[in-house]
């Protein structure tokens, strides 16, 4: 059981006014005040970014598969269930292995509990993934945080004596909700009037948000660098975290007999969290100071992540090109085979069956045949003669 009846921990933030949180009058570490100031900027420019890409994104989607997984959410489901069970149990599990102080496990936790992050949908168009599946449970996720981020939170804080409230930024789920939905159904729009029009956007929209991600893990990495003061050990939780996430939500795609596509994309959604929610979620429920310690876990989380991803492309991008070399490699006789193969249909293959059993079963000579001898008529030139 984890100390949580510390001092540091009796907080008791009943109402959002009278926690200390945020109350204006508190004076902010050097560390978070530049960050403090540029909060409103970070979440417009952010909230705009994300919506010029999951418009782009959203071009990817078809009506009629989008249709077919909401139809059959077999997909849907299994991609909940990494996300609201596995994510929560890899924290718990952390947590106690590496015996972590009251306020480092509550953020590992919460960092758990959050729903599935925009940056996983760029992944998953990279690694030529099911787009209609990674927004559908991208945006099921979201959803389905307001109830299962308390649920969960509630369930794995139960023994462990918390008498910290926990604030849900329902507010930052719903903005979520928002950035989400409205793009991603003006891309189906357009993608379903304009389709040539639509795969020009998808690629700019693609370049642009691997730009952006550029940029945005080189300012993780300099904050990192400037504001890091937390244990070594939560650099290694926030580095095996993510890596567990995509591992786990692979396996289990792949022993719910899923597509490799399927596979790929919800191992991209599993590990990829929403670090703005969780950041979000300790900015409304703790104090500065408290907020100080754990800062640099959050930017290290977000920062592995899309690490993760970009090699998580790179070895995609890879074994690609080999195998296209593979088979640019081979004889042309070998390359004619297998494409005739391919193309071979069963209704070919069973009129090829059917004349070499007729012409098996045609009557011929009952004698013996001279193999010197001229070729003896068979079948309908016998007759005829």
């Amino acid at each position: 059981m984890l100390p949580y009846g510390d001092k540091e921990m009796r907080a008791n933030c009943s109402s959002g006014l009278a926690c200390p949180a945020n109350s204006s009058e508190e004076e902010l570490p050097e560390g978070l005040k530049a960050f403090g100031n540029l909060d409103l900027v970070f979440t417009v420019v952010s909230a705009l970014m994300i919506g010029l890409l999951m418009f782009s994104l959203g071009c990817s989607v078809e009506v009629q598969k989008l249709w077919g997984h909401i139809r059959r959410p077999w997909g849907i489901a299994v991609g909940m269930l990494c996300q609201f069970g596995l994510m929560p149990l890899i924290a718990y599990l952390l947590i106690i292995s590496f015996s972590l102080k009251p306020l480092q496990a509550i953020a590992v936790l919460i960092m758990g509990c959050c729903p599935g992050g925009t940056v996983s949908n760029i992944f998953t168009f990279w690694v030529d993934g099911d787009m209609d599946l990674s927004i559908s449970m991208t945006t099921c996720s979201t959803m389905a945080a307001l109830g299962m981020m308390p649920l969960c939170l509630y369930l794995y804080t139960l023994s462990w004596n918390l008498e910290q409230n926990l604030t849900i930024p329902y507010q930052n789920i719903g903005i979520t909700l928002v950035c989400l939905i409205i793009p991603v159904a003006f891309g189906i729009y357009v993608n379903y009037r304009w389709p040539k029009q639509s795969k020009i956007i998808l690629k700019i929209g693609a370049i642009a948000g691997g730009l952006l991600f550029l940029v945005v893990t080189g300012a993780g990495m300099v904050l990192m660098k400037e504001f890091w003061n937390s244990d070594i050990i939560l650099l290694m939780i926030s580095f095996i975290f993510p890596l567990i996430g995509h591992a786990t939500g692979f396996l289990l795609a792949l022993l719910t007999h899923q597509s490799w596509q399927r596979c790929r994309t919800i191992s991209l959604e599993t590990g990829t969290q929403n670090v703005q929610m969780c950041f979000t979620m300790l900015q409304l429920s703790f104090t500065a100071e408290q907020l100080v310690q754990i800062f640099g876990f959050i930017l290290a989380y977000g920062l592995f992540q899309m690490l993760n991803g970009f090699f998580m492309v790179a070895a995609y991008k890879m074994y690609k090109r080999r195998l296209k070399n593979k088979h640019g490699n081979e004889k042309p006789s070998c390359q004619e085979a297998r494409h005739r193969k391919k193309s071979t249909s069963p209704k070919e293959t069973t009129a090829f069956l059917e004349v070499n059993e007729e012409a098996t079963l045609s009557p011929g000579p009952s004698g013996p045949v001279d193999p010197h001898g001229p070729p003896t008529p068979t079948g309908d030139i016998a007759r005829a003669k």
